[in-house]
């Protein structure tokens, strides 16, 4: 098993102190106390922190993706480090609301910034913090750059906010599949395949049919196409997930929902726009083309705005490579 390297001893030192602080002291003119976090409870052991469907901003934190928890018999495992110390301090806070239990993991989704910026102040926890290999890759490559967006986003809320790597991995020498067995629950980490970004993994309860399905799926707000995004792969990876015939699913952005609506708003979206990408290249259409795609089934999304005629431009662009 891979591992990555654990935080520095200040890192745990400063961690504590803001959680002290978050914990004891949240009215007392302390620039950085975060409000409560929305909590939706999805199940009797599981909640998440529910993120909001717009852009990352200074006045929300960068809490723009679900942050959740999974309470067990013997401790708690948390699905995403969140996008700085201050946010993993709050969602720490409204765990300690719910439970005794100590922190036992963190599962980073990807190796985005929301997922993993966090893992400073949990690794100072002495948390356990699991990704993909490939989530790990991406952290290596672009952390600092996350990091540095996050700064100049966040100004004095970025406080200690450090890169911390995660402690273990897993990936294809693993069958992409990762087991933690926390008394009587079982937890499934599942690589379905290429998809959002790299490394983007989702949490499965089989006993409860509760799927925290991480970026593999949207609604409420646009998806958006990156340039590590393989859609042709996102589509295959979709599938899968739904082979498992989730009773319940907390998506990476937007309240949990069922199968369903994520068909609709996910894979129907990308194999939509991924059809439309053929016809015009079987046309000899161009890029201009493609930005004029009618997308308005989808206008009443967030982001919408922002991200449609991004994503059409940026998957013609890619699929234009392919073609020829």
């Amino acid at each position: 098993m891979k591992t990555g390297s654990r935080a520095p001893s200040q890192n745990k030192v400063s961690a504590l102190l803001l959680c002290i602080a978050l914990l004891f002291f949240p009215a007392a003119g302390w620039p950085n106390t975060l409000p409560a976090l929305e909590i939706t409870q999805v199940s009797d052991a599981v909640f998440s922190a529910i993120g909001v469907t717009q852009a990352p901003a200074y006045e929300n934190f960068g809490h723009n993706n679900n942050l959740s928890f999974i309470l067990t018999s013997v401790g708690v495992v948390v699905v995403n480090g969140g996008d700085n110390e201050l946010l993993a301090a709050a969602l720490h806070r409204e765990i300690r609301q719910r439970t005794e239990l100590p922190v036992k993991w963190i599962i980073n989704e990807n190796g985005q910034g929301h997922a993993f910026l966090g893992n400073s102040y949990w690794a100072g926890q002495g948390v356990s913090i699991i990704a993909h290999e490939d989530a790990i890759a991406e952290m290596n490559h672009n952390g600092r750059a996350a990091l540095a967006r996050m700064q100049k986003r966040n100004k004095e809320r970025a406080t200690e906010t450090a890169i911390s790597l995660p402690t273990h991995s897993f990936g294809a020498a693993d069958g992409q599949r990762y087991i933690l067995q926390l008394g009587d629950t079982r937890i499934e980490l599942i690589h379905f395949g290429e998809a959002h970004s790299p490394g983007d993994i989702s949490v499965w309860l089989p006993a409860q049919r509760i799927l925290i399905a991480g970026d593999i799926a949207f609604h409420q707000r646009l998806l958006g196409i990156f340039p590590d995004t393989d859609v042709a792969g996102w589509i295959d990876s979709f599938q899968l997930m739904a082979a498992l015939q989730p009773k319940t699913i907390v998506p990476g952005h937007g309240r949990p929902t069922d199968l369903a609506t994520l068909q609709r708003y996910t894979l129907g979206y990308l194999m939509f726009l991924r059809t439309e990408i053929i016809r015009i290249l079987e046309e000899d259409g161009d890029l201009a083309d493609a930005y004029a795609i009618d997308q308005s089934a989808y206008a009443d999304l967030d982001t919408f705005d922002e991200l449609a005629a991004k994503n059409a431009g940026r998957l013609y662009q890619m699929m234009e490579m392919d073609y020829f």
